[in-house]
């Protein structure tokens, strides 16, 4: 495969989401006479699920703002096919073929095989792989700088701990988890090289149980601030994060925290407090645009633009790939990070991934 990699700007569609949640019904009038579209968009999830506050459903989100920009019908000019285990990645990515979607993705680097081998077999269609590269001529690989804004997150875990001890809790062992947590551990030791942060994988996107089993190991050994990216399994380390909070005063220095993944989480960790105050864990969410990025190739698609298959893109903090949210961070926690991030966009400041082939 002719690898090409590159980037576009999502400076225009990152805020497609909520232009389409603001204004859909005026969109949607003005759409409806042609709202027979050309792009038939389809996605596979991961075993995480649709709804799983996270990755895949950032991807749901992008997709079906851009059906609803557009006027499209749901289930019908847009779906996605749920995987509950991986022995239906194939299913599903057939399934979507057969019910006349020529614009399908695969949400996560376990479906590898599955686009790779549907790509093979409908060589008219177009297929998009999140988080890994497939072969194919028809096939665009959709990478994310993770690290860049783990590293932010990093920062943000640094200026808050008041135990000198944070956590990371990944998913599954892969590359993509491994830029996430090589970038946390780098932003850290840039502010403070003493810290100590303790890594534990679940290998599982899925397993809340486990995630919260976990984290409450985690925050007994006096590690007061966890970064998770592991997808659905995460819903465990907010759980474990507000049973801990609620029976503490809002303002309690023994809080503990949560850094949330691929979307703002702050309402995952929503909880009231001892003192009967409406509060939450999270300190703050690294974003991935995954949603923004299907959004653009699906608009682009439509648009008549040719379809860059065969290619690598990767997205990263300097076209809005990635990023962290800062609301509710004090203002020496956004200075850091800003000025790390205008680093790392100009390139005076390079992120190690922990990945090898990232820097072929």
């Amino acid at each position: 495969m002719n690898k090409k990699f590159v980037g576009f700007g999502l400076a225009t569609v990152a805020a497609l989401s909520l232009a389409a949640c603001g204004n859909s019904s005026s969109k949607s009038e003005s759409s409806s006479s042609d709202a027979e579209s050309t792009v038939k968009f389809a996605m596979v999830t991961d075993t995480g699920g649709v709804d799983d506050k996270s990755f895949n459903q950032s991807a749901w989100e992008g997709i079906s703002a851009w059906g609803e920009e557009n006027g499209l019908t749901a289930k019908k000019d847009y779906d996605y096919y749920q995987s509950d285990d991986e022995s239906q990645y194939e299913t599903n990515l057939e399934s979507a073929a057969s019910a006349g979607y020529n614009l399908i993705a695969g949400i996560g680097y376990k479906l590898t095989d599955g686009i790779t081998t549907a790509a093979g077999r409908h060589a008219d269609l177009n297929y998009i792989l999140i988080d890994s590269v497939a072969e194919g001529d028809n096939v665009l690989s959709a990478l994310f700088a993770d690290h860049e804004g783990a590293y932010l997150a990093g920062i943000a875990a640094a200026k808050t701990t008041k135990t000198n001890k944070v956590g990371f809790v990944g998913g599954m062992t892969s590359d993509t988890i491994t830029r996430f947590e090589t970038g946390f551990k780098e932003g850290v030791k840039s502010v403070n090289p003493d810290i100590t942060v303790e890594v534990q994988y679940a290998e599982s996107y899925s397993d809340a149980a486990k995630g919260k089993t976990i984290a409450a190991t985690m925050y007994a050994s006096g590690i007061d601030v966890i970064y998770h990216a592991s997808g659905a399994t995460g819903t465990g380390v907010f759980q474990e994060a507000s049973d801990i909070n609620s029976q503490l005063d809002a303002d309690s220095d023994k809080k503990v925290w949560v850094i949330g993944v691929d979307r703002d989480q702050t309402e995952e960790g929503k909880y009231t407090s001892k003192d009967g105050k409406e509060s939450t864990s999270t300190l703050t969410s690294t974003i991935k645009e995954v949603g923004s990025v299907l959004a653009k190739i699906a608009t682009d698609a439509q648009e008549g633009k040719e379809f860059p298959g065969g290619t690598v893109q990767t997205f990263g903090l300097a076209d809005g790939g990635v990023d962290v949210v800062t609301d509710g961070l004090s203002e020496d926690i956004v200075k850091a990070i800003t000025e790390a991030k205008d680093k790392i966009i100009d390139g005076s400041l390079k992120v190690d991934s922990g990945v090898a082939s990232d820097s072929k």
